[in-house]
């Protein structure tokens, strides 16, 4: 998992304008909405690699590489959490909480559960599943 904060591209008196992903290559684009104590993710993906960026609200992100320990972060507002293929994840969110996932790889769409591998023993767990 790698987290990053885009910065405005261009910025003037009418606002600001934020590339989130530059020459990246993406098959979906999807919001998800998740109230407080919502738990998103405890899977991982074999050829996928997805962008989760934070529209509103804050998330604790867990993550974990084979052989190595589950790293947690808190993410807000205007960050972006990049997860690799084969890396484990799970988002809780912390408060009512909206954002945006961009997939590259077969998980996207009708075919989300084609690589979409669920863990037998959760990285996260909250109020809501």
């Amino acid at each position: 998992m790698r987290i990053v904060r885009p910065r405005p591209a261009s910025s003037d008196q009418r606002g600001t304008i934020t590339d989130i992903l530059d020459g990246t290559p993406v098959e979906c684009v999807t919001i998800l909405t998740s109230g407080a104590g919502a738990v998103r993710g405890n899977h991982y993906h074999k050829k996928t690699k997805q962008y989760a960026y934070v529209l509103k609200g804050r998330f604790q992100v867990f993550a974990q590489s084979e052989g190595r320990e589950v790293r947690s972060s808190v993410v807000g507002t205007g960050e972006l959490v990049i997860t690799p293929p084969m890396e484990r994840h799970a988002f809780v969110a912390l408060e009512d909480s909206v954002l945006i996932a961009c997939a590259h790889g077969p998980r996207s769409g009708r075919s989300y559960e084609a690589d979409t591998y669920r863990l037998d023993t959760p990285l996260a767990k909250g109020s809501r599943r």
